[in-house]
């Protein structure tokens, strides 16, 4: 049946679905008494440093999306001691259960409670879990000014270990776009190929659409910025793609990415100077900032990656030595 809230459940009328061919009471019994198999112990006692489930969708309601359930999947994996032969999936699946019917304000505050419950209820030393997904991005049009119903992908990463005092914590939030660039290198050539130096109009060449994400991740939960900030960061640096774009509109698009043609590296080196600037006195040096960007190529049979993995102080030192070079 369907409720209110737009949820598919099973058939509640005749639940018939609910009956059992064994009384309940004998299966109380035999839980008493037969042996928990994940508590025995293995017959090769090495320990396990990641074990879990993975693909698994969970229905985070946010509050972003005015209390709405949003699909994410995650990947939730504990160590295992070399004194236990598994662990007990099925209480994996119960806490996020447990969380199902609650509004979160963001998706690192749900996924930092279920961490917390897969946690305790495996009782681990440390559990490691990532959820990706997408949420609506609302745009205009520069020209048309039409709204777009886009999406950005958002991810959240979390490692939690717990020692005797304290549990210790690694957070990464993440934020991905579409976007268009075009090739320095072929208009380049075609401005030397025409003789067009002098020409307000960009000369031709081939663009591609790719895909751009910025992750920043930190040791204190408190500190890690919002999604929003990651998307305004992005939106600062790159062509950003639209669905619903009329003439005019896909003309502008087409004219500034060709204005300021990108190559992947530009891409996420302008992207890393970019968080550096936001992030400069706010989030400590030791912050690691990734960029990752997929390049659609256009006129070859392969794509383009490339992947800045750093810390802030480092894009910070390398902004104030660039900023030193070129006031020489």
């Amino acid at each position: 049946m369907v409720n209110c809230a737009g949820l598919v459940s099973a058939n509640a009328a005749g639940e018939n679905y609910l009956s059992t061919f064994i009384p309940k009471e004998k299966h109380r019994l035999v839980l008493e008494t037969c042996i928990d198999v994940p508590e025995e112990s293995p017959s090769f006692p090495m320990p396990l440093q990641k074990v879990g489930i993975s693909g698994k969708t969970v229905w985070v309601s946010l509050t972003d999306n005015k209390g709405g359930h949003l699909p994410f999947t995650a990947r939730i994996l504990v160590n295992l001691p070399a004194t236990k032969r598994g662990i007990h999936m099925s209480r994996i699946e119960q806490a996020i259960t447990t969380l199902h019917d609650k509004q979160f304000t963001s998706l690192p505050e749900y996924g930092k409670l279920l961490a917390s419950h897969v946690l305790e209820a495996q009782n681990a030393q440390n559990v490691s879990l990532e959820l990706t997904g997408r949420m609506p991005h609302i745009q205009k049009a520069s020209v048309s000014r039409l709204t777009s119903i886009d999406s950005i992908e958002i991810s959240f990463s979390i490692e939690l270990e717990k020692n005797e005092n304290e549990t210790l914590e690694s957070v990464y939030v993440g934020a991905g776009m579409h976007h268009l660039t075009a090739c320095p290198c072929t208009l380049s050539y075609n401005k030397v190929l025409f003789n067009r130096f002098n020409d307000p109009w960009p000369q031709a060449t081939h663009s591609q659409r790719s895909k751009t994400k910025l992750s920043v991740g930190t040791t204190d939960f408190k500190q890690l910025p919002d999604y929003g900030v990651l998307v305004d960061i992005l939106h600062e640096v790159l062509h950003v793609s639209q669905d619903l774009l009329k003439r005019p509109d896909e003309t502008e698009l087409v004219l500034k990415a060709h204005r300021n043609p990108q190559f992947a590296e530009d891409t996420v080196r302008e992207i890393a100077r970019a968080a550096g600037e936001k992030f400069n006195d706010i989030l400590p040096p030791e912050t690691r900032v990734l960029v990752k960007t997929l390049s659609l190529e256009s006129i070859h049979i392969h794509d383009v990656e490339c992947c800045l993995d750093t810390k802030l102080g480092e894009i910070l030192a390398t902004s104030a030595a660039t900023t030193k070079e070129q006031n020489k």
